[in-house]
């Protein structure tokens, strides 16, 4: 098939999971067989469109303004204006037989016009992997209230956008029936999220990065990712504050988002000296960093309603690190983590059993090659990019067939 792969952030430029991801379901579409072209914002761009590949799949970037590390008016006015920009740069370019097929990815929530009118033009069907159930999550953590003009403005969007899949994919069993509770009618399924299943080969130059912090004899506990509203990072603070006491143990975190100010005032204000912050670092940089680490954390808000699978964990996953993290209550991945023995994770709140639990990781070794072995096997049994990828193929095949 000729497919269309749409997203608001892609590789090189980017240091997102969800980009890392995107790009590997189209280098395993490739390897299936498939042509595929990723649609995608550039910023900076002078030309309205301009055509090149990365690592084989070819992309198509139209001009946008800044959607990422932005203020938030400025993000939901380029945003709103994404598929505008992109139909109007692309809309010469396809032809009827151009797409049998388009697969989009949400965040963002703005693509349904762009995608109505690739439909319309290829007479195809249309996958979406909805990872994020914006705006509900934003008015969970109270950024947003229920009700607002700028609420039923964002659910105008939500709606248009899953009108146009004639089939959704979410990352849980649970955020399946929170879904389905609240949009009637969506044909929709579990698509977990993916990762492909190779460990990173370390090249010969490379500098580890704990010789460069002078943390060689250190027990490593990563975070790397998004530090937003979402992950509520106060919580990872307390544990490093509750482990300060323990000099074996050190604290890193690369990412970027709403949250960096307040983790390092935290650091400041209760004089932590475990605790190294960075910010993001390339996709290859980051994988090599990861294949150093000790031990992945990850921290859901507790104030969520859905119940998300941070792409954050597949990378952990994929290099054999046992998971420590919180969860919101009710979310399927304490279970899916602890009961496959992947790592152990706690409800957001119960402090003494996450610091407990990060201190058996860290004075156990074997307890933590056990859970770090349990990682890969999940990550291979349910996580894996081939599986994703052939869900959404066997979907798109079968409209396609019935059309």
């Amino acid at each position: 098939m000729k497919l269309a792969l749409i997203i608001d952030d892609y590789l090189p430029n980017s240091t997102r999971v969800g980009a890392k991801m995107f790009h590997e379901l189209a280098q395993e579409f490739i390897q299936r067989g498939h042509d595929v072209t990723v649609i995608t914002p550039g910023t900076g761009m002078q030309e309205e469109i301009s055509f090149d590949t990365f690592q084989g799949v070819k992309t198509w970037r139209f001009k946008s303004g800044p959607l990422k590390d932005v203020s938030k008016i400025q993000r939901v006015v380029n945003e709103t204006l994404l598929s505008y920009r992109a139909w109007k740069a692309i809309k010469k370019w396809v032809k009827k037989e151009t797409f049998e097929g388009v697969i989009y990815y949400s965040p963002s929530i703005f693509w349904g016009y762009l995608v109505k009118k690739i439909k319309a033009r290829c007479q195809c069907p249309a996958y979406l992997i909805l990872r994020d159930m914006f705006p509900q999550w934003v008015i969970d953590a109270g950024i947003l209230n229920a009700g607002s003009p700028i609420e039923r403005y964002f659910r105008l969007f939500e709606k248009i956008s899953c009108r146009q899949a004639n089939r959704i994919g979410l990352m849980s069993d649970k955020n399946l029936d929170v879904f389905r509770k609240d949009n009637k009618g969506y044909p929709c399924e579990v698509l977990r999220n993916w990762a492909s299943l190779t460990p990173t080969i370390i090249p010969k130059d490379y500098i580890p990065l704990r010789k460069r912090l002078g943390l060689e004899d250190k027990t490593i506990f990563f975070y790397g990712g998004n530090i937003g509203h979402a992950q509520d990072m106060t919580n990872l603070m307390r544990l490093v504050r509750n482990m300060a006491a323990y000099p074996q143990a050190h604290f890193l975190f690369i990412g970027q988002g709403d949250e960096v100010e307040l983790i390092n005032s935290l650091a400041s204000e209760w004089a932590l000296t475990n605790f190294t912050y960075l910010p993001s670092v390339n996709q290859d940089e980051f994988k090599f960093i990861l294949s150093e680490m000790d031990i992945g954390l990850f921290s859901l808000s507790a104030r969520h309603s859905s119940h998300n699978f941070p792409g954050k964990l597949l990378g952990y996953m994929v290099q054999s690190l046992p998971i420590l993290g919180s969860v919101n209550a009710g979310n399927d991945l304490l279970d899916i983590v602890n009961q496959n023995n992947a790592g152990l994770i706690h409800v957001n709140g119960e402090d003494d059993k996450l610091c407990q639990s990060a201190l058996l990781m860290l004075h156990d070794i074997d307890v933590r090659r056990q859970l770090g072995s349990g990682a890969n096997i999940l990550l291979k049994e349910q996580f894996s990019v081939e599986s994703a990828a052939q869900t959404i193929e066997m979907r798109l095949e079968a409209c396609n067939a019935i059309n």
